[in-house]
């Protein structure tokens, strides 16, 4: 029926047509010709951007590129656009070939916004529309190109040249900021848009810089950088409201900060609930789009139901082949999902695909195997092709080099598989655990193990590895005397540690967040700082030192944490 009228409507339309008069008509041509030339041609380009996007996040990843590439090289839009999608393929894999794509695609589209770049300075406050895109476009490929020079290239002259763009584009926001804030700015036509990503940036920069440890983020200030976690969190709030081009990108680094961030580098106090209202519009719109299907499936490790997380990781794979990239970071939270179901084999299965099909760390992923086999038995083991032993002799000569520097993850996946390097191994007693409830009973058979075994060299880091998992289980259990019973038993044998230093300050660290829990404020920040101060050297050393400035923060406030909090960054 629809489709009948909707034939019947297209038939009455051509008849009026076709009973205008010849001057009539030419009117009505002159008409439409006057109403598209009236939309500008940044309206013309950020509407076809956002129609791109659009193809993006419905996982038609290759037509959004290809509507993209037509016009790269004429509208800063377009090149950026084009730009950043590949950097987030370049993001994801690793590979040298994407990420070397990536850079020379973010360099064009910079040298595309510089020919649209006002050609005087800031101190001129009147700026046209086109040259307040410019500005925000520029200052967002210097950002893109900086973390793109990390990760390409190794030697300190590329570092320095990163560092000072990501200071320029800095400065830029600032100064965009404080266009914003100024009585001559007037709102209109595009402006939306421009806010956006004025908001986008300068919340970026005040929520990451804010999550630095103590000691970087004096030295940053000390250069001209300074950030305020709340200020950078409202910015980037605020840039979701409206639907511009860079809302989609402030609703994903909040979903990023609420679901990664808060718990990689801080004390987990991201809202899950915030994280759902974000990303509900988005599922609604795009119900099969991979981004979010990937959100959706965090969402639920978070909040511990794991069989809809591992639902939702699998729709994700399901959902699009064209960006296998998508797939291997569904394949690491599956691996997870199922070692905190102590689902051995599978967690293996997706250990074994990514070391096949990604190029991020050959040496964790062949660690990550090895660790699963080790709790198999050998015969179990056999249907594998693959032993533990053979494995983890393998981690050392994984080793990869990221920005000059080896992964945080490698040196920690290499030192606990040197023990299997002698002719008769010392297995580890716990290899492949993360935090979860459901393992109380997996430590309880590593102690077991530990003591019904022969005394050797690494039995005190063994013993104190079991007491720090167990303390954390306990203490998300509820069960806080016990917890502090095996934090402070760490501790008693600290002395005693030959190898796992990073087995201490991660006890104080835990034994004060749990202090700050019970209201023991002063006996919390005491052993915080213990933490910070007292011990260096040691694995993931700078992941420990952003949880313990996060809750730092979180115990005395910004202020009286040594963090200047301006109003604007």
């Amino acid at each position: 029926m629809m489709e009948w009228a909707k034939r019947e409507s297209e038939r009455e339309e051509k008849e009026r047509l076709a009973r205008l008069t010849q001057q009539e008509q030419e009117d009505l041509e002159l008409a439409i010709a006057l109403s598209k030339c009236l939309r500008s041609e940044l309206t013309v380009a950020l509407d076809d951007c956002m129609e791109a996007l659009d193809l993006f996040l419905s996982n038609e990843f290759e037509e959004a590129l290809t509507r993209l590439r037509t016009r790269t090289k004429d509208s800063m839009y377009h090149a950026l656009t084009y730009a950043t999608i590949l950097e987030m393929q370049a993001m994801m894999t690793f590979e040298p070939a994407h990420i070397l794509a990536a850079g020379n695609t973010m360099k064009e589209a910079q040298a595309v916004c510089q020919r649209y770049r006002k050609k005087s300075t800031f101190a001129s406050k009147n700026f046209t529309e086109e040259e307040l895109h410019a500005e925000v476009c520029y200052a967002e490929c210097l950002l893109q190109r900086a973390a793109l020079t990390f990760l390409q290239d190794e030697n300190m002259i590329s570092f320095i040249k990163g560092g000072i763009k990501v200071r320029n584009s800095y400065q830029t926001y600032k100064e965009l900021h404080t266009v914003l804030q100024s009585s001559s700015y007037t709102h209109g036509g595009n402006h939306g848009h421009f806010e956006g990503g004025v908001k986008l940036g300068v919340g970026a920069f005040n929520l990451m810089i804010s999550m630095l440890p103590t000691r970087t983020l004096r030295l940053l200030e000390f250069v001209g950088f300074s950030g305020n976690k709340e200020f950078g969190l409202q910015q980037l709030q605020e840039g979701c409201v409206e639907n511009t081009f860079r809302s989609f990108l402030c609703h994903m680094l909040l979903l990023c900060y609420h679901t990664f961030m808060s718990f990689i580098l801080g004390t987990g106090e991201g809202d899950v609930g915030d994280a759902e209202k974000l990303l509900q519009p988005y599922l609604t719109k795009y119900p099969k789009g991979s981004i979010f299907l990937f959100f959706a499936g965090r969402i639920e490790v978070i909040k511990g139901n794991l069989d809809a997380a591992i639902e939702r990781f699998e729709e994700c794979c399901e959902a699009q082949q064209q960006w296998k990239q998508f797939h291997h970071m569904c394949y690491w939270e599956l691996m997870w999902c199922f070692t905190y179901k102590r689902h051995w084999k599978m967690a293996y299965f997706y250990a074994d695909l990514l070391s096949k099909e990604n190029s991020w760390s050959k040496a964790t992923y062949a660690y990550m195997k090895a660790a699963y086999l080790s709790m198999l038995t050998k015969d179990d083991c056999l249907t594998f092709g693959e032993t533990e032993i053979t494995l983890f002799r393998q981690v050392p000569g994984l080793k990869q080099k990221i920005a000059g520097k080896s992964l945080p993850t490698e040196k920690f996946a290499i030192r606990k598989a040197r023990r299997y390097l002698a002719d008769k191994p010392i297995p580890l007693p716990v290899p492949p655990l993360d935090l979860t409830e459901a393992m109380l009973k997996t430590l309880d058979e590593a102690q077991a193990t530990l003591d019904s075994n022969p005394r050797t060299e690494f039995s005190i880091d063994d013993q104190c590895l079991v007491s720090l998992l167990r303390g954390l289980c306990l203490k998300h259990l509820g069960h806080q005397e016990e917890a502090e019973h095996y934090f402070t038993l760490i501790l008693c044998n600290e002395t005693q540690i030959k190898y796992d230093h990073y087995l201490v300050p991660n006890a104080l660290l835990e034994h004060g967040l749990l202090c700050l829990e019970q209201g023991r404020k002063e006996e919390g920040i005491k052993l915080l700082e213990a933490a910070k101060s007292n011990y260096k050297n040691y694995s993931m050393e700078s992941r420990t030192h952003f949880r313990i400035q996060a809750a730092l923060h979180k115990a005395r406030g910004a202020a009286e944490n040594g963090i200047d909090v301006p109003s604007s960054p």
